[in-house]
């Protein structure tokens, strides 16, 4: 499991920092890469990555800014081109649907894989026997929600070196007994498979915000999360431009974070006012607050780890 960064400005591209999009790889656990927000430009970022454009299986965005949408048509039509075929799925606002089917419509895009649109609302919006994500309402000037991510608990490692100190070899059996069945072996002996399988490894939990004002909502999304990214659009000296404008500062997202009892926050969303040492500078306001704080630049990636 991997943050990969492909935008971390707010509102225009810069020439450090293009607009919003993170992608969260889960090669080693589905195959697969989901896509928080594309901005303007994303396919071309994807460019410069590892990321196979077949391989995203869901888009979720977060709020209909065009800073975090824009990007959405091209990259939908030019995944046709790239061997894409598998079934992808666009999680978003009320008026995602309209957006992506008339801009694919007027422009005459053929699709050469099935498009699933959700409209969300808040609560579990994608489930199935690996992960779910939850999305809550932020914020902000317009609709805009933060997803949390949640990895199931995965079955403890099977204790191997036990078993053959039983004598018992590699085989199906070891699957029998990783599921904690009871086995018996040839010889007569009861092998309970419970005493034999390790302790749960504790799934990871991911939140991805939107644009935001502080709020209790994204403190909620964040709780005990292994990694928080939060938009830190304004300097902390800023907090009433930030609040006009339905925004974070620094301080803000350190604040959600430590709250939440986060493990580690991220921040990004920058605007670009804040170049060199004035970026640094973010960095040092919100490990003020959260020690564990890290500024996101383009095409940074941090791996997340279990425990």
């Amino acid at each position: 499991m991997e943050l990969l960064f492909l935008g971390t400005g707010a509102g225009v591209p810069a020439k450090e920092r293009n607009v919003s999009s993170v992608a969260l790889q889960l090669l080693g656990e589905r195959g697969a890469t989901w896509l928080f927000d594309c901005g303007e430009a994303t396919q071309h970022q994807i460019l410069h990555t590892a990321i196979r454009p077949r391989r995203i299986e869901h888009i979720f965005i977060t709020h209909l800014h065009g800073d975090h949408l824009f990007g959405l048509p091209g990259l939908l039509g030019s995944r046709s081109f790239q061997s894409g075929e598998t079934p992808l799925t666009v999680f978003g606002p009320k008026g995602i649907r309209s957006f992506v089917e008339t801009a694919l419509a007027v422009s005459g895009t053929k699709l050469r894989y099935e498009l699933n649109i959700v409209e969300i609302d808040e609560g579990v919006i994608f489930d199935d026997e690996r992960f779910s994500v939850i999305a809550k309402r932020l914020d902000h000037g317009m609709p805009s929600y933060g997803f949390r991510v949640v990895e199931k608990d995965l079955p403890g490692p099977l204790l191997v070196e036990r078993l053959q100190a039983l004598g018992v070899r590699p085989g199906p059996i070891y699957q029998e007994i990783k599921q904690g069945k009871t086995v018996v072996l040839d010889d007569g002996t009861v092998i309970d498979g419970r005493e034999f399988v390790g302790p749960p490894q504790k799934g990871r939990i991911v939140a991805v915000l939107g644009d935001t004002r502080f709020c209790e909502a994204a403190i909620e999304l964040a709780r005990d999360a292994d990694v928080v990214v939060h938009e830190a659009t304004f300097a902390a000296a800023e907090q009433r431009l930030a609040h006009d404008y339905f925004h974070s500062t620094t301080t803000d997202a350190a604040e959600v974070a430590r709250r939440a009892g986060a493990k580690r926050l991220i921040l990004t969303h920058i605007s670009s006012r804040y170049q060199g040492e004035a970026a640094l500078q973010l960095v040092a306001e919100a490990r003020s607050v959260f020690p564990n704080t890290e500024l996101a630049v383009d095409f940074a990636s941090f791996s997340i780890p279990r425990g």
